[in-house]
């Protein structure tokens, strides 16, 4: 199966990975933290780390051609277990029924306090 790199208005890193790849009708999106568009990160409380987290997803979701509506998997990385509450409740505002499968996870993400990968379907 072919698998094309998302490419587009979306930010970059300087790590070594590709920020979305497509293959076949899925769209892997690479985790996306609160980063601009050269990919520094940019510290903030929790709700704004996540917010311009999902606004990152957002954008190579649409360079893809996708929206958060397509998709199907989430898996969300907290900085700190006690972030568990305000993720949950700023969730809804990205993600409508049926709600995507989900794993979330705490610790071991440096000083970041948010950082969410998905996976969208979005057949040919």
């Amino acid at each position: 199966m072919p698998r094309t790199a998302i490419t587009g208005d979306i930010p970059v890193s300087h790590l070594p990975f590709s920020p979305a790849i497509r293959a076949g009708d899925f769209i892997f999106v690479s985790g996306q933290a609160s980063v601009d568009d050269t990919g520094a990160y940019v510290e903030d409380h929790f709700a704004g780390e996540m917010d311009r987290s999902m606004s990152n997803v957002k954008r190579i979701l649409a360079a893809a051609g996708a929206s958060m509506d397509d998709v199907v998997q989430v898996r969300a990385y907290l900085g700190d277990i006690s972030y568990r509450d305000e993720y949950n409740a700023q969730y809804g505002q990205y993600f409508t029924a049926p709600l995507p499968a989900r794993t979330t996870t705490s610790g071991g993400i440096s000083s970041l306090k948010f950082e969410i990968d998905v996976v969208a379907y979005l057949p040919s």
